[in-house]
């Protein structure tokens, strides 16, 4: 059964044509002392549940993912996978002497509260899966960029790492694509107690520049970058990132460079409102749906087999 929170209804649409998914459904409301509850209406006693919603800031949809998982385990739901596009808290991972590690409390406030996996899109760094306390899925939205970088011609272009983090995903795009030029450009980038320190581009920077990274949001970083990939001889940018925050108005700096075109995913649903035809909005619903559909055919349909009467 799937729960799925209005936020992601472009998301969940995508998943109603597997006909063994079934819609369930709840509701969030505040008592009026400000108090959120859960209700959940369908029954799901013995079920696989699926819960398809956001954790990120404002606060309270962290509280009403929580808590509808609380609910629904509480009314008999026998496995709880939380889905969630993207998976906020994931960049406080790092142990600082006085500062919250923010990764691990989110890890265990979801288990706490009834879940037993998470599905996510481009998990920010394996590392995280170190801090949670619950299995943690990540999806690769290499194909969905690959497809872009094939329709767009740019199998020549230089693929570029913003920071180290980011190779990985470059290399997955890369191959996905088919991509034929050499080794991944990238950018070392520390944080010291002047800031965050950025030294590069390290590799051979062509004529057109294809950046990947999982994050846009302020766009300082990224700027940053292409500033740098200009004074090396790039000529177009293509920049692709997995959660588009965009948040302020500094990242609108790309302009001003040679960005020819951003993408990323509609894992942020306020991308929505984003109208700007240098912005392309590229789909997950189909990539969950793939994921399911095998999890059917790979788990949950082999478990019914063997558990029938001969």
């Amino acid at each position: 059964m799937l729960f799925s929170f209005p936020e992601y209804a472009h998301i969940s649409k995508a998943l109603h044509s597997l006909s063994f998914l079934q819609t369930g459904q709840f509701s969030i409301a505040r008592y009026d002392n400000q108090e959120l509850h859960a209700s959940v209406q369908s029954p799901v006693s013995g079920e696989h549940c699926f819960v398809l919603g956001s954790i990120a800031p404002p606060e309270q949809q962290m509280a009403s993912t929580l808590l509808l998982a609380h609910t629904l385990r509480k009314e008999g739901a026998q496995h709880l996978t939380g889905v969630l596009p993207y998976l906020a808290y994931t960049r406080q991972d790092k142990v600082k002497p006085g500062e919250s590690l923010a990764t691990a409390l989110v890890g265990t406030l979801l288990k706490a509260s009834g879940f037993d996996e998470i599905w996510t899109v481009d998990l920010h760094s394996e590392h995280d899966k170190q801090l949670f306390p619950l299995t943690l899925v990540s999806f690769s939205p290499a194909g969905l960029f690959a497809e872009c970088i094939r329709n767009l011609g740019l199998a020549d272009a230089s693929i570029v790492a913003p920071d180290n983090g980011a190779i990985p995903r470059c290399e997955a795009v890369k191959s996905a694509a088919g991509m034929t030029s050499g080794d991944i450009v990238h950018f070392d980038k520390r944080r010291t107690d002047r800031g965050i320190v950025q030294g590069g581009p390290i590799g051979k920077v062509g004529s057109k520049a294809v950046i990947v990274d999982d994050i846009l949001d302020t766009g300082g970083t990224l700027a940053s970058a292409c500033e740098r990939l200009v004074c090396a001889g790039a000529e177009e940018l293509y920049i692709f990132v997995t959660h588009g925050l965009f948040t302020g108005q500094l990242w609108q700096n790309l302009w001003s460079l040679p960005v020819k075109h951003i993408f990323c995913t509609d894992t942020i649903p306020a991308c929505a409102n984003i109208h700007d035809p240098r912005i392309s909005i590229l789909p997950v619903g189909p990539l969950l749906h793939e994921k399911l559909a095998s999890l059917r055919r790979n788990v949950i349909a082999p478990s019914l087999a063997n558990n029938s009467s001969p």
